[in-house]
């Protein structure tokens, strides 16, 4: 039987076959025939999983093999992991493939999960070799479908790790039919040195998240620690690197590729997929490229959507199914800005019929010429900032704020200015210049990206928080040289400028100590590819992300665009200077409505030791009011005063508030405490200005701050993001739904971390729907509804009114005794409180004076009688306009 895909492949090599037959004889199993379990829905065929340990060249390998549906023959599939997880990351892709007709199996790599072995980077002869041991064990099942005896049809996909090994796979072993690798490398050597430049961070996180140098390979530990000290890569780390990574069988993957890539991905970016396009195209596979909103960095990795185009892909390749929708040649998600009101984001797809590469269409630009001299600082340090591991995808959000978050110190960097637009252009891929660079002594190494700034200048968003560095030796120097700037997907309005920054740090990279002099001037205009063949869809899709997907990027903004320039701000109030909050006569209208307010003339006041809750319904204002508190949109009218001083987007004064949005995102194999470590060195602040012993104790992590975070409960999650926004002690935290997705014992865990941290005479302001915890937690409340102010006071002035009185008593009471005063006359209900030393007892027809006669006549031990009226009912007692 010819296999269906042998009319794309090229035979151009001979290729082992990976039918290693030491290691066919070495299939073991354990205990038995392993252990097998069913998961099923209603919608979908019984799922059987069998795990086993199997010996694979002498390794133990962790496996689970997923069917469902009977005997049948039917393609099979292998899901790769990610770096640092395990088989388990993958268990739900798997059962949905199995579900649809495939035969699954799942593993975890070497040095992972429950397997041995030291981790090789998918070397060829460990991880890659592993992969045709799994081939050779489903060539021998029964319900998997044959190309010819000891050949499977086969497919792999994966993400990050497992998309290498999926690439390496079809290089080494000609049984793979087709391939999905997402957000994955085609160069390793490549990704952690670009042009011969140190990725320190990601390097490091990279090597942690593996469990340490001591976890991999001996020869790819002692190259790490030779890199990391020296601060440069040498040519046999490049080499090492380049032999483990696909580019080493690039003429051998001839396969069907459906390739993801993550625009916010400062670790495999775009140019990363590019490079792998390019050369399974030229082998004559078909090739489709897709970049998803997410990456590396975090954002949407749009997860339903790729995974269905995975399963389309693999029902067209090893299926055969001709009618089975393999999507266009290219598609891009592409974000819009997000509501200034609403926090609504619209994102959609934009898609070509063939790829369009990183240069298609290119426009010129032309930028300011003049030559700029600038230094390298000693010790590379203070350092620019632009993307940080893990939570770059939330800091690309910002651009959908109308808010830039990067830090470039003065007289380390050149900076070329273009006039403004004059209409809009949409930047697809890599933009490109030429430079003239001269060092006063050694390499010029520069980190180069290309800013979107607003019409008035005070505002500039660097794209996918993307940089690219550069080496530029001595004989470059001096002569005309090609820079390649980050491939992004990026709409630049009209009136906007682009601006092309050359700076000589940056936190991510390792800089050259030595202090030194640059001089750069420009050699012709900036090149900025569109791709006028990618058309974007008509119609738009909702995405919900009020907020940031990293809790961690509000504040980080906050605290770094205090170095940026200001405009003026009026001057500071010294009565105010002991109020950490005071609004007043605050508006915002909603966008392009010129009579229609999200918030209207509101004003409230808190003061230290306070914690006060934001209360009121859908759209009443509540998210507003703390976007622009937090300096993240401006007001229409009103002002904010923080401490005295006018709060406007950098305001120093924001580096004394500390904030926490839901959906806090955290790197997964970092413990909790590493996580920590790592945002607050993003802030630039000296670290013993964290405060982190302070803020964890607070917090109450305990020993989980030395556990992964991928371990962490939705709760310790939360509490973590919590410390992270307590980091430094700020003067005023600000919390929006601190308590979303947990239980009610995490519920009341984190109710205590508020009332702990306002406990040292500091702020917090809460906004959440859950009024019962409001009203246990909090001290004062504001109400809002329809952007007014309805009503802002202590709890217990609010909720103290109306006709529920709490009876407090001198000793527990007695089921009879309550049942007693239920039943007097004028009374409609009496309840014991949680402790039983008290009666919340409701009037009907009753007076207060009439009830303390009866409750003395029944020897109920009263020791006080009050009015009390539940945070509920006074809630809506308020938003209804009836009467407080």
């Amino acid at each position: 039987m010819e296999k269906p895909t042998s009319r794309w492949r090229h035979r151009l090599l001979p290729r082992t076959r990976g039918r290693w037959a030491a290691v066919v004889a070495a299939l073991a199993v354990l205990v038995a025939a392993g252990t097998w379990t069913a998961v099923a829905d209603d919608s979908a065929p019984t799922v059987h999983r069998e795990d086993r340990i199997m010996r694979l060249d002498g390794v133990s390998v962790d496996t689970s093999y997923f069917t469902a549906g009977g005997s049948q023959r039917r393609p099979a599939v292998l899901i790769g992991h990610g770096f640092g997880g395990s088989k388990s990351d993958v268990r739900a892709q798997a059962e949905k493939l199995a579900a649809d007709g495939y035969a699954v199996m799942t593993w975890s790599a070497r040095g992972f999960g429950k397997s041995s072995g030291d981790i090789s980077l998918n070397a060829p002869d460990a991880e890659v070799k592993d992969v045709s041991g799994l081939i050779d064990w489903l060539a021998e099942r029964p319900e998997v479908e044959l190309d010819a005896k000891g050949d499977p049809r086969v497919g792999v996909t994966g993400a990050s790790y497992g998309g290498a090994v999926s690439l390496l796979a079809a290089g080494y072993d000609e049984r793979v039919d087709a391939i999905a690798p997402v957000i994955s490398y085609w160069n390793l050597a490549d990704a952690l040195f670009p042009d011969g430049v140190f990725k320190k961070l990601w390097a490091g996180i990279f090597v942690t998240s593996g469990g340490g140098c001591a976890k991999f390979e001996k020869q790819l530990c002692e190259m790490y620690e030779r890199v990391a000290v020296s601060g440069k890569p040498d040519t046999a780390a490049r080499e090492l690197l380049t032999e483990r990574s696909p580019v080493a069988v690039a003429d051998r993957i001839d396969v069907p590729a459906l390739i993801v890539q993550g625009q916010s991905d400062s670790l495999f970016p775009l140019g990363q997929a590019d490079a792998m396009a390019k050369a399974i195209s030229g082998n004559g596979a078909p090739v489709s490229v897709d970049w998803i909103a997410g990456g590396h960095d975090g954002g949407d990795d749009e997860g339903d959507r790729v995974q269905g185009r995975i399963g389309d892909w693999f029902d067209r390749y090893l299926k055969d199914d001709e009618g089975a929708d393999t999507g266009p040649a290219f598609r891009v998600t592409r974000t819009g800005g997000i509501d200034s009101t609403d926090g609504a984001a619209l994102k959609r797809g934009a898609s070509g019929d063939t790829y369009p590469g990183l240069t298609g269409g290119g426009e010129k630009v032309r930028l300011s010429s003049r030559t700029q001299t600038f230094s390298n600082p000693a010790g590379a340090s203070p350092p620019s900032i632009s993307a940080v591991p893990g939570i770059g995808g939330g800091l690309s959000q910002l651009s959908s704020f109308g808010v830039g978050l990067s830090l470039d110190f003065p007289g380390q960097y050149a900076r070329f200015d273009s006039a403004p637009l004059n209409t809009s252009l949409h930047v697809t891929g890599s933009p490109t210049v030429r430079v003239n660079v001269k060092a006063s002594q050694g390499d010029a190494v520069l980190f180069g990206k290309v800013y979107d700034v607003s019409p008035d200048g005070t505002q500039q968003v660097l794209p996918s928080q993307l940089v690219t560095p550069y080496r530029i030796a001595p004989a470059q120097q001096g002569k005309p040289v090609e820079l390649t700037l980050p491939a992004i997907d990026h709409e630049v309005d009209s009136g906007h400028r682009l601006r092309l920054v050359l700076s000589t740090t940056d936190l991510g990279y390792a800089s050259p100590s030595e202090p030194s002099t640059y001089t750069v001037s420009l050699d012709g205009p900036l090149t900025v590819p569109t791709a006028p063949g990618v058309k974007a869809a008509a119609a738009t899709l909702p995405w919900w992300t009020w907020g940031l997907p990293v809790a961690a990027v509000v504040i980080a903004a906050l605290l770094l665009l205090t170095a940026r320039r200001r405009t003026a701000t009026p001057a500071p109030d010294p009565a105010l200077d002991g109020v950490p909050l005071q609004i007043t006569d605050l508006s915002k209208k909603y966008s392009k409505s010129a009579d229609r307010y999200a918030v209207r003339d509101l004003g409230f006041r808190v003061e230290k030791g306070q914690v006060l809750g934001l209360l009121g319904p859908n759209g009443a204002g509540k998210t507003t009011t703390l976007r622009m508190l937090m300096g993240l949109i401006t007001p229409d009218a009103g002002e904010i005063r923080v401490f005295g001083h006018a709060i406007r987007p950098g305001a120093p004064v924001l580096s004394r508030v500390g904030s926490f949005v839901e959906g806090a995102g955290f790197l997964p194999h970092l413990s909790g405490r590493a996580n920590l470590e790592l945002y607050w060195q993003a802030t630039g602040r000296p670290a013993e200005d964290s405060h982190m012993d302070e803020a964890l104790e607070i917090a109450g992590l305990g020993d989980a701050l030395a556990r992964a975070v991928r371990t962490y409960s939705q709760g310790m999650r939360q509490r973590l993001a919590i410390a992270q926004a307590m980091l430094g002690m700020p003067d005023l935290l600000i919390l929006d739904e601190p308590t979303n997705g947990l239980d009610p014992p995490q519920i009341r865990e984190m109710r205590d971390v508020m009332i702990r941290y306002a406990a040292g005479g500091r702020t917090v302001i809460v906004s959440s729907h859950l009024l019962s915890e409001v009203e246990q937690s909090c001290t004062h409340l504001v109400v809002m509804d329809r952007g007014r102010l309805v009503q802002a006071g202590p709890v217990a002035e609010i909720t103290g009114s109306g006709d529920m009185l709490l009876v407090t008593t001198a000793a527990e009471l007695s089921e009879p005794l309550v049942d007693k005063v239920a039943a007097l006359p004028g009374i409609g209900s009496a309840v014991r409180v949680d402790d039983g030393h008290g009666l919340l007892v409701r009037l009907d027809g009753a007076t207060a004076s009439q009830l303390v006669v009866d409750l003395v006549r029944l020897d109920v031990p009263v020791t006080g009688v009050g009015p009390h009226r539940r945070l509920e009912d006074a809630f809506l007692t308020l938003i209804s306009g009836g009467s407080a």
